[in-house]
């Protein structure tokens, strides 16, 4: 996992408020301290390192015309992911690409509801051999679902935070992970069976 960004409302607000007030450095100081979180939500979504780099420009950018408008009511990385995880959307939706692929629909609930949810997606990480297989698997599930674990797992944020990155309701990030769990426990049993 990389660095932790600033965690306190009041970092946040002294942050945005440095930058607000055109002090020289601040709004490279938070592009540092967010650039990270930016890059794991749009490459998730994108994949493309260069169209990624690119988008990501494309957000800070939006943070830096908007900031203004962020009113201190959610963490500043709750509401710099909303807006880079918005301009990875319409970036896939200008490309015509799909955000959400048929398999994360209710069609294969009935079998992934016999599975309980009991995948620790952290100690597959810690097993060396299988790091290369959770990679790949993760990679073969639809951008949003990429994105929603990673925001989940390797970022930290609560359901409620990805709630308003994805401004979706609670109810909906939950079943997407659950749905995104049971679909990598799939994959990750076929893959231990074999290792026997």
């Amino acid at each position: 996992m990389g660095p932790r960004e600033p965690a306190s409302l009041d970092q946040d607000r002294a942050l945005v408020e440095s930058v607000l007030a055109r002090v020289p450095g601040a709004f490279e100081a938070l592009v540092r301290t967010y650039q990270g979180l930016c890059w794991r939500i749009i490459h998730r979504m994108v994949r493309d390192p260069e169209d990624a780099r690119e988008l990501c420009q494309e957000t800070f950018l939006r943070v830096h015309r908007h900031l203004s408008q962020y009113r201190f009511e959610s963490s500043f990385r709750s509401w710099l992911g909303q807006v880079a995880y918005s301009v990875a959307v319409r970036y896939l939706k200008r490309k015509r690409l799909q955000i959400v692929a048929a398999s994360d629909t209710d069609a294969h609930d009935e079998m992934l509801g016999r599975l309980r949810d009991g995948f620790d997606l952290e100690s597959a990480y810690a097993d060396g051999e299988l790091v290369a297989h959770v990679r790949n698997a993760i990679e073969e599930l639809s951008p949003m679902q990429r994105t929603l674990l990673a925001m989940y797992h390797f970022e930290e944020m609560s359901i409620g935070e990805i709630a308003l990155v994805m401004q979706t309701p609670e109810g909906t990030v939950k079943s997407h992970l659950f749905r995104a769990r049971a679909t990598l426990r799939v994959r990750l049993r076929t893959i231990l069976e074999k290792r026997g």
